[in-house]
């Protein structure tokens, strides 16, 4: 039986995420962890996140995961999702600033104040709710429509170093990368446990991607 492992780390929507794997495909043993041992010797991992970006690099590197997510990026298909993407990133501009895992080279920053969409009215910061997201060609795309609509909570938002990496994009009024893929890492801005039938897609793929 293949198996997945959900990083508990003291922060995210666990429970949801990992029930939304287990409805993607019954076959999958998930089971959620802040083992070492367990993460490891997972077939995949889902390094998920909600909250502040000193707060989750604090536990993670108190509790000695942060170098076994290091780990896991080397070794076998790993999705992060949300302050999991942010995470995988060199730093953020979050706290003042806040050293990541170093994963993804790239920094992640704050929507600008004063934005506003294309009829002149402001945009709310966090970007909240269901926004279409354009896909760059990847496996975990597949059988999900291009501008598909995700579901999305964020104030902070990725920019890569390298724009090869960018697997999707979404307006927010401008194109930001709301979705990188690297070698056997894919992580999301959005949240797929909260994005309906296209998000259980996405897991689903993820659960039998072959990298």
């Amino acid at each position: 039986m293949s198996s997945v492992a959900v990083i508990d780390y003291g922060m995210g929507n666990l429970h949801s995420i990992a029930k939304a794997l287990q409805h993607a495909d019954p076959s999958v043993d998930v089971q959620i962890s802040s083992t070492a041992a367990a993460i490891l010797q997972a077939d995949r991992v889902v390094f998920p996140g909600v909250g502040a970006m000193r707060d989750c690099m604090l536990a993670l590197n108190g509790s000695g995961l942060a170098e076994v997510i290091r780990q896991v990026a080397n070794t076998k298909p790993l999705l992060g999702i949300c302050l999991g993407m942010q995470a995988l990133l060199t730093d953020s501009a979050e706290n003042g600033h806040t050293d990541g895992l170093g994963v993804f080279s790239g920094h992640v920053v704050r929507f600008a104040e004063g934005l506003t969409d294309t009829d002149g009215v402001r945009l709310k910061i966090p970007h909240m709710g269901w926004n279409q997201v354009r896909q760059q060609p990847h496996a975990l795309w597949q059988g999900i429509a291009q501008d598909s609509r995700f579901y999305f909570v964020h104030s902070y938002y990725a920019q890569p170093d390298d724009g090869a990496i960018v697997a999707a994009t979404c307006d927010y009024p401008n194109a930001f990368a709301c979705a990188l893929a690297q070698d056997n890492v894919f992580a999301v801005q959005f949240h797929p446990e909260k994005s309906q039938t296209v998000g259980l897609q996405l897991l689903k793929n993820f659960l039998h991607w072959d990298v």
